[in-house]
Formats: structure tokens, sequence, C-alpha cells
């Protein structure tokens, strides 16, 4: 292990076990028909250096710790890396084409990795990240449990989602007080949804604000809702639907007459 140390503002818990690191690498499928990989947060190193043996692909790094990037030009000479922060990325400052995401992803920022995939969802066709197990099984939950809510619903609009594999709190430095999970997400086939994906993003957010309530009373603050929520779901609470439920809700609150303000 290098001399860097982890920092706890910015999330940081390196990897150590190599055999993991390896594992996360031969993990990415080329679904999609990607060329281009990029990795969030390198550190140290780990993951890049399976991620380098993957020759199929281009790798492009981007990692916000100062001390790292250095280390990472030093020890990997001629490696893309990009010291800023994803959250902020470009990628057409990368490639054209399709690409995908990788990373034992820093824990403070992973949902928010996530929702930038999402935003880049017509061209990132593949993710494999680390991420709390709290976080990783959010993302996959199905509908009916009580896991589920925003995040997996609008993740599993456009991703299918699968359980890896688990990695205990030992395999880090330091151990972090939790358990990790990778978690692999791979484009589905929806090219977009037959509602206004505005809308659906609003009434998946309204829903679950207040999900112990039926989604008659919370989705009263949505104005499409002023004539009221469809019988079908009015007595459902959020948690119950699945993601075809709210496109067929939101299209049914897209059609319904807004009363103009008085």
């Amino acid at each position: 292990m290098s001399h860097i140390r982890a920092k706890k503002h910015l999330g940081q818990h390196f990897l150590k076990e190599d055999h993991i690191a390896q594992r996360i690498a031969e993990s990415l499928t080329g679904h999609g028909g990607y060329a281009h990989v990029i990795e969030v947060g390198p550190g140290t190193g780990a993951l890049t250096t399976h991620l380098l043996a993957r020759k199929e692909f281009a790798l492009t790094c981007y990692e916000v710790d100062r001390e790292s990037v250095p280390y990472l030009r030093e020890h990997f000479p001629g490696i893309d890396v990009r010291e800023a922060d994803f959250l902020r990325m470009d990628p057409t400052s990368i490639t054209t084409g399709a690409f995908a995401v990788v990373g034992n992803f820093p824990y403070n920022i992973s949902t928010q990795i996530v929702f930038k995939v999402l935003e880049h969802r017509d061209r990132c066709t593949e993710l494999v990240g680390m991420f709390q197990k709290e976080v990783a099984d959010r993302i996959r939950a199905p509908h009916g449990s009580k896991t589920y809510g925003i995040t997996s619903v609008l993740v599993q609009a456009w991703y299918d989602v699968e359980l890896l594999f688990h990695v205990e709190p030992g395999s880090f430095i330091p151990p972090p007080k939790v358990r990790s999970s990778v978690i692999r997400m791979k484009r589905n086939t929806a090219v977009t949804w037959p509602c206004d994906e505005a809308l659906l993003y609003r009434v998946v957010k309204t829903a679950f604000n207040q999900r112990r309530k039926t989604l008659r009373n919370a989705l009263k603050p949505l104005p499409e809702a002023i004539a009221g929520v469809p019988d079908r779901f009015a007595d459902k609470r959020a948690e119950q639907l699945s993601v075809g439920d709210f496109v067929e809700l939101t299209m049914l609150l897209g059609t319904q007459l807004i009363l103009p303000d008085k």
C-alpha cells in the first residue's frame, strides 16, 4: 500500500484485496458496445491496475484527491488521469460513443454518481461499482420492499440491476463500519417511456416523500393531481407500485385537467 492516506472528507476507503479488484474489473461485460471506461476515484490504483489489463477498453480516471493524482501518473505512465470531479464530467470530452462507469466509489457521493449516470443514460450502457450495502440494496430493491424508494424506481426504469458479491470491512484501509456490495447496472431496452419523464421524476419523488400515506394524500402537492389520483392507485402506497405502475400513473396524471390559476 502507498504512503497516501485515505481522507475521511472524501469518503475514501482504499481496497487492499487484489483479487476483489480483479473481480470488479472482470465484471465489465462490454454491454452496449462501449469501448471506453471511466473509473471514478481510483485512489492508489488497486482497481486501475486490472482495468488497464482490459486492453479492449480505453480508460479515463477521475480523481479529486490531489495526492492521488501525481501518484497515479507516476505509477501508471501515460494513463489519462483527470484531476476533476466526476459529478461535473462531460462525456463528450472523453468519447462520442458509449461508455461504462466503474469504481470503488467514495461512499459519500455514491448515490450522486448513480444520478450522474442516469443523466447520461443514452450513452452510459453499464456501471460496475462498489457501494455501501445499504445503498446497493436500495438501488436494486423490488417494489413491495421497505428499501424500495426513489433511487430504486428511477434506476430500474433505465437499467437492469444485479448483485455481484459482498465485501467485508476488513478488505479496506481504513475498514468502513459497514459491509459493502458490488453491483452491476446494464442499460435496458427502454429508449423512452410513454410519459413526461420530468413529471415521472416528480411523481416518484413526491410519492416517496410521504411513503406512509396513500397516494391519494401523498400526491396532493402535485398540480397534476388536482383532480385527484386515479382510483386504481389512490389507496396504494408508493412502495406498492412497480416502475411500470409509476409510468402508467404519470401518464394518467399528465392527461388530467389542470385548473388555471385564479
